[in-house]
């Protein structure tokens, strides 16, 4: 399963899956997008917003039949403000995007993943471990999803493994208003010290996260990001 499917990373992810012969379901709430990508790669899809309540029912009924090995996390956002702008509802608007229905997501298929030794994927941020300017919001609610990452590691252990992936900026749709502009892009791509912009590596790493390649790492917090995070 992938939740934020018609993403840079997700669709990417699908498309690597797929073409390994793995089968796939897709999730994401924009119907337009999502079922063109579901025919070019021949994938069974759901329709689904998991900033509504219980969003998790829709899929479990769409994906009644299936027999669940992996789930891929991937929705995520990009939500930039001075602390002296941010609100509660800011707050908790990201906060049950990013983190509250991850947790629902895994609630969801725990059993299933249990019976099936399966492996969960979720994405972070290099903002939750290097300080930048604005990130208050995003920040806090990617070091939540790390905290999650290495307790349900622990408590899930050794029926599932539970990794993390935390990429820095990608070249992707909700980065576009930054990366639209040519001199803004080239800053931000010299920020890193392999000084690019990348999208398609963080699924090249879930897609091993997910296979039993990866079967003796759990726990871990894997850095995408240029080496942004530790060399600049």
């Amino acid at each position: 399963l992938i939740f934020g499917a018609t993403g840079s990373i997700g669709s990417s992810l699908a498309e690597q899956l797929t073409d390994s012969d793995h089968e796939v379901h897709l999730i994401a709430r924009n119907k337009d997008e999502l079922k063109p990508l579901s025919e070019k790669l021949g994938c069974t899809y759901s329709v689904a917003d998991v900033l509504e309540e219980n969003f998790i029912d829709k899929v479990k009924a769409d994906t009644s039949d299936f027999d669940v090995k992996g789930v891929a996390y991937r929705v995520g956002s990009i939500d930039l403000k001075p602390l002296k702008r941010v609100s509660e509802s800011d707050l908790h608007n990201c906060m049950k995007l990013n983190l509250y229905s991850a947790i629902e997501s895994i609630k969801g298929f725990q059993e299933e993943l249990k019976k099936n030794n399966g492996s969960i994927v979720l994405f972070s941020s290099v903002a939750a471990q290097k300080g930048f300017t604005n990130h208050t919001i995003i920040a806090t609610a990617k070091a939540a999803i790390e905290g999650l990452t290495v307790t349900l590691a622990a408590e899930f252990a050794p029926s599932i493994r539970v990794n993390c992936i935390a990429p820095s900026l990608t070249n992707s749709k909700i980065a576009q208003p930054m990366l639209k502009n040519p001199i803004v892009a080239e800053a931000l791509a010299k920020a890193h010290p392999l000084k690019r912009v990348e999208g398609k590596d963080s699924a090249s790493i879930a897609k091993f996260l997910l296979s039993d390649e990866s079967s003796w790492v759990t726990g871990q917090i894997i850095g995408v990001d240029g080496g942004r995070s530790r060399l600049s």
